[in-house]
């Protein structure tokens, strides 16, 4: 956790708690109550329960919920702990500075938020460029694309994900798989977005 979120943390274990909100939220889309924090954190009263949310809004982690009674997460209620040295993928290394930094994965991907839109990927024609089925990619919308973007693009009335080439002056679309051909449209290519980024969850 950041320098500033430490300014939050109280003898009563604050992040913690706030790690169990979070894990709450993960698996039910919302904070909980008062009651149900008292029950969750073992807190004596719902007066505990509110005091730890307003300590939490503070520090920016949650907010009042503009149109009820109810507290939602703020920005700061999503950031992860972000090391401060790099994890070899090669021989194994001690990952120093665990928590150095907070990371927001809007904040990384997304730079224009009104423009940037997360699409699923399907199928396997861009597998050489490391995207793979189920992939989801953060693309950002704007009809202007340069050589060797990955881009979205509409061909035929569909979708589709390729790196934009130029043959004999003319824009086509290179899968990134030699199964595949290139896509060369008979009039103007249509652009709809450009790849800025991708997200991808393991299988455990």
């Amino acid at each position: 956790m950041s320098t500033g979120a430490m300014a939050m943390v109280t003898p009563n274990k604050d992040e913690a708690y706030l790690d169990l909100l979070r894990d709450y939220y993960a698996e039910n889309r919302r904070i909980p109550s008062m009651q149900r924090i008292a029950e969750l954190l073992r807190f004596a009263s719902k007066t505990a329960s509110r005091k730890l949310l307003e300590r939490l809004a503070a520090a920016g982690f949650v907010q009042r919920a503009p149109d009820e009674d109810a507290w939602i997460p703020a920005a700061r209620f999503f950031e992860r702990p972000l090391a401060g040295g790099n994890v070899r993928a090669g021989r194994p290394d001690a990952i120093d500075g665990v928590g150095a930094d907070a990371f927001l994965v809007d904040d990384y991907l997304v730079r224009h938020p009104s423009r940037t839109v997360m699409i699923p990927v399907r199928g396997d024609s861009m597998v050489e460029a490391g995207i793979h089925d189920g992939d989801i990619i953060a693309v950002e919308r704007t009809g202007e694309a340069r050589p060797g973007d990955f881009v979205v693009a509409v061909v035929d009335h569909e979708f589709t994900l390729k790196e934009l080439a130029v043959e004999d002056g003319r824009n086509v679309l290179k899968p990134r798989n030699a199964a595949y051909p290139v896509i060369r449209p008979a009039g103007r290519l249509e652009i709809f977005g450009v790849m800025v980024g991708l997200v991808r969850r393991l299988p455990r």
